[in-house]
């Protein structure tokens, strides 16, 4: 008798904390709890830009989910989506100066949660999350097209303002961030082979890993190593030393562009692009992987003979899905392969898309 009473005892006690903790942390609501979001770029002149969704389950995706939220589209290009616990960011870039934005919104309905605009955000590039805040890579004005101009923008995401201007010139572009340090990329058309790097602690820059070309962060592998791309070359970055362990080289021809890096999901294999144009100024170009183990990278065979726009893979299903862009004024089409290469299907989606999120 005593036993079944504590065993009721035990239930009742397990069924009450359960409904406490459904009572205290509901399911979130909305139509985008759990999916795949796409940033288009958009047509720069036409201002065009959208973030597109689809469940990962459906082979149609919603265009311009901020547009069905809200009215009205986010006039502008679309840079880059990622989102906090709660909140949405889409980094917006208008082709009319003063008006690019970082445009907030409810990470499950879209609706719009305010913005951030200029001078404080201009010609914003990334975003990446540490904690309670926010950091943009920024251009500047650029107003001399030297991407002499550039900054990294700290956003408090309680208060949704700009508290720190980080001065990082030559056109800082993708972010990294692990451990208490942000690792800053900077555009093909900058000056300087260096990686920038912040410590999002102080949120001051500190000294810069040299590289042998520009630089851009990948990741970090399994193995709690960085990855950055630099030029033609690879390269594995101690993250405590700063030290380059270990440089491979892409065969370029001295045509080829290297581009697009992801990580599979188990953090042991990258993923990238080699691009060119011909003499009709049309792309090509053909998908490549490498294992973090390899001591040479081989770009004889290609896992998938064409090139993408935007590459990503998710967490979730280790599906790699490519961004397609027939051209500047078209629809875009987002691709989901296997890690093998082999397609599995491809699902319309916005102008220019560049960039993936996973919810």
């Amino acid at each position: 008798m005593k036993k079944q009473l504590a065993s009721s005892l035990a239930v009742a006690f397990s069924a009450a904390l359960l409904w406490s903790c459904n009572q205290s942390d509901p399911a979130p609501k909305g139509d985008y709890v759990s999916g795949v979001f796409v940033s288009n770029e958009g047509n720069f002149q036409q201002n065009n830009g959208a973030v597109s969704f689809f469940p990962r389950e459906r082979t149609t995706a919603d265009l311009d989910i901020f547009a069905a939220a809200n009215g009205t589209d986010l006039k502008g290009g679309v840079q880059d989506y990622t989102a906090s616990e709660k909140q949405g960011i889409i980094l917006v870039d208008n082709s009319a100066a003063g008006q690019d934005r970082v445009q907030f919104v409810e990470r499950y309905t879209f609706r719009d949660e305010g913005t951030i605009g200029a001078p404080d955000i201009e010609n914003p590039r990334e975003v990446a999350i540490a904690g309670s805040k926010a950091y943009v890579s920024c251009w500047g004005t650029n107003a001399d097209q030297k991407y002499s101009t550039g900054y990294i923008a700290v956003i408090d995401l309680t208060t949704k303002k700009v508290t720190k201007k980080i001065n990082v010139a030559n056109g800082p572009e993708n972010l990294v961030y692990n451990n208490g340090k942000l690792y800053v990329g900077t555009t093909q058309w900058g000056a300087g082979n260096s990686l920038a790097i912040i410590n999002t602690t102080s949120d001051e820059a500190t000294s810069p890993i040299s590289t042998p070309g520009i630089a851009n962060p990948v990741g970090i592998d399994a193995n709690g190593k960085l990855w950055v791309s630099a030029g033609d070359k690879v390269l594995r970055i101690n993250t405590e030393s700063n030290a380059t362990e270990a440089t491979m080289t892409i065969a370029t021809g001295g045509t080829k562009a290297v581009g697009n890096f992801a990580f599979s999901n188990d953090l042991k294999s990258i993923f990238f692009v080699l691009s060119w144009f011909d003499d009709a100024f049309k792309e090509h170009g053909a998908t490549y992987k490498f294992s973090i183990s390899d001591t040479q990278i081989a770009v004889g065979t290609p896992l998938i003979p064409r090139h993408f726009s935007g590459l990503a893979v998710d967490p979730s299903q280790g599906l790699l899905y490519g961004a397609v862009s027939p051209s500047y004024t078209q629809a875009g089409y987002a691709v989901r392969y296997r890690t093998d290469g082999s397609v599995v299907d491809s699902i319309k989606v916005g102008v220019i898309p560049s960039g993936f999120f996973f919810q």
